[in-house]
């Protein structure tokens, strides 16, 4: 349970305790409503508590392993058609959009990276690469995994609800985002809305573009394989 609750739970109960009176009198109303508090304490104690790190490093590492199984898939393809597997290093999804080479490496950032800026409160993912060989695009993926799962819920709970001020690249003219420059814009987040609003759908958004890139050049992947492997709960 979130400590936060379970404190204003506590402290409304406690308050329920003296609002009795030294001789134990009360009203009906008071004490139907002290009866209920008394309650929500209980019941919400026994629910788990939704954490920041149940909200970002498994979904992370859900999306990560799957492009990685995409990967491996591609290679497959390549070797048994023929087709040029170098070739989708620098394939585009359209004319005007960064290439492969760039959704993976950006993919990555956003996680790993987005998961350290919490932790510092600058975010500041190494430099690009560039286009490389695809098996290097492989390892890159197969790293941020390992990154990701060094991460435990200790430290990234103890990041929650931290005040950030954070420099993020945000188009010029955001009516025309697609032909726009891009410049650091410096926003006021809290280390949870910056995961969620900002490393998630950046993350998503690189790791779909990837999956489409190698769609549209005909490697057969399909929706499971971009969902990967379920949080199924155990029965």
């Amino acid at each position: 349970m979130d400590g936060r609750y379970y404190v204003v739970g506590v402290a409304l109960s406690t308050r329920c305790q003296v609002r009795s009176g030294p001789q134990g009198s009360v009203s009906a109303s008071a004490s139907n409503w002290c009866l209920f508090v008394r309650f929500m304490v209980r019941f919400s104690m026994a629910i788990p508590a939704t954490t920041l790190y149940d909200l970002s490093v498994p979904t992370f590492l859900q999306t990560a392993r799957a492009v990685g199984g995409v990967l491996d898939r591609a290679t497959r393809h390549c070797a048994e058609t023929g087709a040029d597997l170098e070739q989708l290093v620098t394939a585009r999804l359209f004319p005007d959009m960064a290439p492969f080479h760039f959704q993976i490496e950006a993919l990555t950032h956003h996680a790993v990276w987005g998961l350290e800026a919490v932790k510092t409160g600058v975010f500041a993912p190494p430099p690009l690469v560039g286009a490389m060989p695809f098996a290097d695009l492989r390892g890159m993926v197969a790293q941020a995994v390992k990154a990701l799962e060094a991460f435990t819920p200790e430290q990234v709970n103890g990041w929650s609800g931290k005040n950030l001020n954070i420099d993020v690249f945000r188009p010029v003219d955001a009516q025309n985002a697609s032909t726009s420059a891009w410049a650091p814009r410096n926003l006021a987040f809290t280390s949870d809305t910056f995961l969620l609003s900002y490393s998630l759908p950046n993350f998503y958004f690189h790791a779909v573009t990837a999956y489409n890139i190698l769609r549209t050049r005909g490697v057969p992947i399909g929706k499971g394989d971009y969902e990967g492997r379920l949080r199924t709960r155990s029965v």
